[in-house]
């Protein structure tokens, strides 16, 4: 394993065991790499990581900082695109293009910090309303969850209900969302032409033990899909919804 991910394996330990407290500053930078016997450019990857899980926060000028709960993606804010979709009055349809049994890739073996020899479930679908494919959707379940989704009907069914129905808590996501282009690969899963604005969103599902479950990625067509966010003193809450029609 690499130093920096061992490190970060270690500081996420300290957290979710309470050694380093909700909102508790962590030791200066240059305090943790003396303490771990590495460069500040390795801890600082490390930091990365964490933040990339959305278990510390950095401040500019003042530190480094645990995640208060309150700033915690929890998934009842954070549900999945059909769920937003159908809420807002929508017709979904999940369309399976792919599923197996396979050996998790190495970058999606680091996201999930899974070893690289491990097997999981490769769910790959194809999300459609308002008459266009716009979605598409590739979710990598780890061992050994992905045993007892063999038979699951995701057509009809969520990933996450998939999960609860065998039991798996999930406690919350850390989600990156960017601007990209559609490449001519994707662009056959999609009513779109290659080159059309896409969002990518990266999205890591974690239990309540901090065990990363689930590592998605989706591709939504710019032209479908917007991101409304709805901001108060304790909190935020994102959602997925179509973009209203301009006739």
């Amino acid at each position: 394993m690499a130093r920096y991910r061992a490190i970060a394996a270690d500081l996420a330990a300290k957290i979710r065991d309470g050694h380093y407290a909700p909102g508790e500053a962590l030791p200066a930078q240059r305090e943790l790499s003396a303490a771990y016997g590495v460069t500040l450019m390795t801890l600082r990857q490390a930091l990365r990581e964490l933040g990339a899980e959305g278990l510390i926060v950095q401040r500019p000028g003042k530190g480094t900082f645990v995640t208060p709960p309150h700033l915690a993606y929890e998934l009842g804010s954070l549900r999945s695109f059909a769920d937003d979709l159908r809420e807002q009055g929508h017709e979904v349809r999940t369309i399976v293009v792919a599923r197996a049994q396979r050996r998790v890739p190495a970058p999606i073996a680091a996201r999930l910090r899974a070893r690289e020899t491990e097997t999981g479930l490769r769910l790959e679908r194809v999300r459609a309303f308002a008459g266009r494919r716009a979605i598409h959707q590739i979710s990598w379940v780890r061992a050994p969850h992905a045993d007892l989704l063999r038979d699951v009907d995701f057509t009809t069914t969520s990933l996450y209900a998939a999960l609860a129905d065998i039991g798996i808590v999930v406690a919350r996501a850390s989600e990156t969302i960017r601007p990209d282009v559609l490449d001519a690969d994707m662009a056959r899963h999609l009513d779109e032409d290659e080159g059309a604005p896409v969002l990518v969103s990266d999205r890591i599902t974690y239990g309540p033990d901090g065990t990363a479950l689930v590592a998605d990625r989706a591709t939504i067509l710019g032209s479908m899909m917007q991101i409304t966010a709805d901001r108060a003193a304790t909190g935020l809450s994102l959602h997925w919804g179509a973009i209203p029609s301009q006739a």
